[in-house]
């Protein structure tokens, strides 16, 4: 996970003057949100068994304030989340 407060959050990937800021916007909470989406979707990916060290997964915000996560994955653990949706989708079609 690669957020801020994480252990493994670099600030040096945090560009102020990259972004577009509104004042009456409010980005930590959308940040937040997107927090603990990460905790979830990363906690469910473990419970399956996918290897945590070909996954990355950040917090941010959307330009409305929205959370927003972005999930990196490498190639093989790519593959094994296309696997388990495709099992996980003909379960639900079948239990249809």
């Amino acid at each position: 996970m690669d957020g801020i407060g994480d252990d493994e959050f670099d600030a040096r990937d945090l560009d102020p003057d990259t972004t577009l800021w509104v004042r009456s916007v409010d980005y930590l909470a959308g940040w937040r949100d997107a927090t603990q989406a990460v905790e979830e979707l990363g906690d469910a990916l473990a419970a399956v068994g996918i290897d945590p060290t070909g996954i990355k997964l950040r917090a941010t915000a959307a330009t409305d304030g929205s959370g927003l996560v972005r999930l990196e994955l490498s190639a093989a653990v790519a593959r094994e989340v296309a696997m388990l949706t495709r099992v996980t989708a003909a379960r639900r079609h079948d239990a249809s």
